[in-house]
């Protein structure tokens, strides 16, 4: 009986770990498709560049939104819904409708995949495990979703080429993108099952809506909730900053274009698969804690940062600098794997995870829709590796304020386990 549950867990959780990896292909096609994006959709760079940000706003608010609804209804039916939302914008895509309804497919795959998909599936990993593998739980999760994210782009990018880099190649790729999620939905009603009632703390009324709605304040009352959100507002708050290093190892050691797309698949796809299980298992086997485990990573991120800023570039080789990057970035995508662990630490009531979630990615992912505006306004107005410098020292302050922030959730942390 027992490795019957166990196989349910597990089976559950790669369903997610699938959908959690193709979910965003389509609302981020351009990182694959930019250019054939332009010619044969006819976009400019203003018309992409507008529907990713209106599409960034809805989705930070939608975070937000989905307190209404996460903890409401089933997963059996919200993470297949979320799934055959984004199919079906998929397939519209494909005909490369006029920009007012891509904008408005943009629109819809963030209500799909931010406010319907994302939240109910964090909830979900939650409650699949138990307080001491959240890490774990976290950390494969991350380097699962990697690991699908790269295979699906890349069979995308083999069909676009395979049918000669042409407007049907693209309009193929699409379909492709559009109709993974579409099987996966299916699979995944048939194979997650309903929520199961989880006991509540305080009394509440037998009344269902007063239920409902006494979760949610609940969920917005809990100050714990808001610590463990703001944690990881600071460590994305870091982790936008690594975009910049690319152009500042081009303009600081004259990276080489042909290392460019090596030095991008490392950081990007190799360290994120291998930072996650990293993370989640010195967390929980090791410092048997998420938010210990981020408070020394905010230390060794915040110091290695400050002595990066101030090194003498240009006259350093290529491979410290690559070394250096790397090794901030390895620290980042192994916080950014387990940042939500903490709701267990906490002890956020499992009833209220969903509402937790969805106020967990509101907060902790708004830096997504300011942060890189204020990084690049920076460096527009400070020229060369000054900066750099400034945007170093910033993201530095960012983990020194987490780490303080991190020591503070610790006692809180103690305290309640005293009280306990």
């Amino acid at each position: 009986m027992a490795g019957k549950k166990l196989d349910k867990k597990w089976i559950s959780f790669g369903t997610l770990m699938l959908g959690a990896g193709t979910i965003y292909k389509l609302g981020f096609m351009k990182d694959a498709f930019y250019v054939p994006m332009q010619e044969f959709m006819g976009l400019s760079h203003t018309q992409i560049g507008v529907a990713m940000s209106v599409a960034g706003w809805i989705s930070t608010f939608g975070f937000l939104a989905a307190i209404l609804i996460v903890d409401r209804v089933s997963k059996k039916y919200l993470i297949p819904f979320s799934l055959l939302g984004i199919c079906a914008c998929g397939l519209v895509l494909s005909t490369f409708p006029s920009y007012p309804v891509f904008l408005l497919l943009y629109c819809l795959l963030a209500i799909f995949a931010d406010m319907l998909y994302w939240p109910t599936m964090l909830k979900t990993v939650r409650l699949l495990g138990n307080e001491d593998e959240q890490g774990r739980m976290f950390g494969i999760l991350e380097a699962g979703r990697g690991l699908v994210d790269t295979l699906i782009a890349s069979c995308a990018l083999a069909i676009f080429s395979a049918m000669g880099s042409t407007a049907n190649g693209l309009r193929t790729a699409i379909l492709f993108y559009a109709i993974v999620p579409g099987v996966i939905a299916i699979i995944a009603f048939f194979l997650l099952d309903h929520d199961k009632p989880e006991p509540v703390a305080d009394k509440q009324t037998d009344d269902k809506e007063t239920k409902k709605d006494n979760t949610i304040m609940r969920a917005l009352k809990n100050k714990n909730i808001w610590l463990v959100s703001l944690n990881i507002f600071f460590v994305y708050s870091v982790y936008c900053g690594l975009t910049y290093f690319i152009p500042f190892l081009e303009e600081a050691y004259a990276l080489p274009a042909a290392l460019v797309g090596v030095y991008g698949i490392v950081n990007q796809y190799a360290l994120k698969m291998l930072g996650g299980p990293i993370g989640g298992f010195i967390s929980d086997k090791v410092l048997k804690s998420a938010t210990k485990y981020l408070q020394i990573c905010f230390v060794i991120v915040a110091g290695i940062l400050a002595v990066f800023a101030f090194l003498p570039h240009k006259t350093m080789g290529l491979l410290p600098g690559l070394a250096i990057t790397l090794t901030i970035s390895a620290f980042i995508y192994s916080m950014r794997a387990i940042f939500f662990a903490p709701m267990a630490e906490v002890k956020v009531p499992r009833d209220i995870t969903g509402s937790a979630m969805s106020i967990g990615s509101f907060v902790g992912y708004l830096p997504g829709a300011f942060m890189y505006a204020v990084y690049g306004f920076i460096l527009d107005s400070a020229e060369g590796l000054a900066g750099y410098r400034i945007v170093f020292l910033l993201m530095a302050s960012f983990a020194v304020i987490g780490f303080f922030l991190s020591f503070y959730i610790r006692k809180v942390i103690k305290k309640q386990n005293i009280e306990d």
